[in-house]
């Protein structure tokens, strides 16, 4: 009688690690290149005294046409100044991206709206001049 000799099957891992490394590389690559950037589609003016704040809670992007955005939707002055109130809006600090073509009538509009929903920190947004 003989005997078979059975060898016992190995897993290898350093392949595999090359493998799993390779894959996160490429998703994360990926993943990058899917997130949109979020810049302002506007023609911002330019200032020689503008300064980096933080972050600002509310964002409104003024278009050169007279339209107004407000968390990427077109809103009426009226519903911005619902949307306001809703919260602390003496602790909201809100932050205009007006284009540079916009009207000055129209970005007084924007401020009064947010003053008369009791906002206090009103920004403009501008780029930076050399």
């Amino acid at each position: 009688m003989q005997y078979l000799e059975m060898k016992k099957g190995r897993v290898e891992i350093i392949p595999m690690i090359d493998i799993m490394l390779f894959l996160l590389i490429f998703f994360i690559m990926i993943t990058v290149h899917m997130i949109p950037s979020q810049g302002l589609p506007t023609r911002l003016p330019g200032s020689s005294s503008a300064q980096e704040i933080t972050k600002p809670k509310v964002i409104l992007t003024l278009h050169a046409d007279g339209s107004l955005e407000f968390k990427d939707k077109s809103i009426s002055l009226r519903d911005l100044e619902t949307q306001l109130r809703h919260g602390d809006p003496s602790a909201t600090q809100v932050t205009i991206a007006a284009d540079k073509g916009a009207d000055i009538q129209a970005l007084v509009k924007v401020m009064d709206a947010c003053r008369n929903a009791g906002v206090t920190a009103i920004g403009l947004a501008a780029k930076p001049v050399s």
